[in-house]
């Protein structure tokens, strides 16, 4: 059973969640985060009746004691996710309250996703973020949903939210980390695009947060929530910006539905490999030499 102690020297979301891993080999999934945090030094974790917070923490500078304040009437899935990144606040000892002995976190920190910003507040609510991402969904666990998969597919993320009690946001954004495959996943709502995630080799888009989705999307289908649809064909001169199309092969777009005006868009680009890709390929002598003056 781990116990603080376990964790004295490890002050990193990774380090942390490494070493409760270790010391807790046999831990249920989904993670039981209320009996974790009790074991971990939280007293109580009870109501939060601040107007705008979501989650808070009460603790003294030494950090020998801990309380979980938690937003009454939070979705299940919302509730123990807050649980967590309230944790990572306790266990992380450089993380600074905002008043003394208070963490007080609003749905902006709980979004917060940048572990390497130069804001001191982003960045202590991007690690305890990550440290309850991680928390939740151990990575040993996670993996195997996600390499064990012959085809990319949203319904993935649906798996991921189901065994491990979190939500598609949290699920979709641990799919998009542990991905191999050039994908990007787009939380949309009436039609705009709210967050973007993408692997690290995706394609640059021609659209951004804020922008409609093209107007052919599969997405303005309005599929009902849960509907999963098949991967199809997109038209990558829609959605990606013009000077990545060159060296892509294809996109594909897939949307799940969800309640509420939300969908989740998939986009999938076939990447043409570097050894193989030649810009100057297809066009004329006197283009070629306008690309290499440009």
């Amino acid at each position: 059973m781990v116990l603080r102690l376990d964790l004295d020297g490890t002050y990193s979301p990774y380090g942390l969640v490494t070493k409760i891993l270790t010391a807790e080999p046999n831990l249920k999934i989904p993670v039981p985060i209320e009996d974790l945090a009790h074991q971990l030094d939280i007293a109580e974790i009870s109501e939060l009746e601040t107007d705008g917070f979501l989650g808070g923490l009460l603790t003294n500078h030494q950090r020998s004691f801990g309380s979980i304040l938690v937003s009454a009437g939070l979705r299940h899935t919302r509730r123990r996710f807050t649980i967590a990144h309230e944790l990572g606040h306790f266990l992380i000892p450089y993380h600074t309250p905002q008043k003394e002995g208070q963490f007080l976190c609003d749905n902006k920190a709980l979004r917060q996703i940048d572990t390497k910003s130069r804001n001191h507040f982003f960045k202590m609510e991007a690690e305890a973020n990550q440290f309850a991402s991680l928390l939740l969904m151990p990575p040993p666990w996670l993996r195997p949903l996600i390499d064990g998969k012959r085809f990319p597919s949203l319904g993935t993320v649906v798996e991921i939210h189901r065994t491990f009690e979190v939500s598609k946001q949290a699920a979709a954004r641990a799919y998009i980390d542990y991905n191999a495959e050039d994908l990007a996943l787009l939380v949309v709502r009436h039609g705009q695009i709210q967050q973007i995630y993408k692997t690290r080799d995706f394609p640059r888009l021609g659209v951004a947060a804020g922008d409609s989705i093209p107007r052919n999307s599969l997405a303005l289908s309005n599929f009902p929530p849960g509907a999963l649809s098949d991967s199809d064909p997109a038209d990558m001169y829609e959605w990606l910006d013009t000077d990545e199309l060159p060296r892509v092969r294809g996109l594909y777009e897939q949307v799940l539905g969800q309640a509420n005006g939300f969908s989740m868009i998939q986009l999938k680009a076939l990447v043409a490999d570097p050894d193989e890709y030649d810009p100057e390929a297809d066009m004329t002598s006197k283009e070629r030499l306008a690309y290499r003056r440009w």
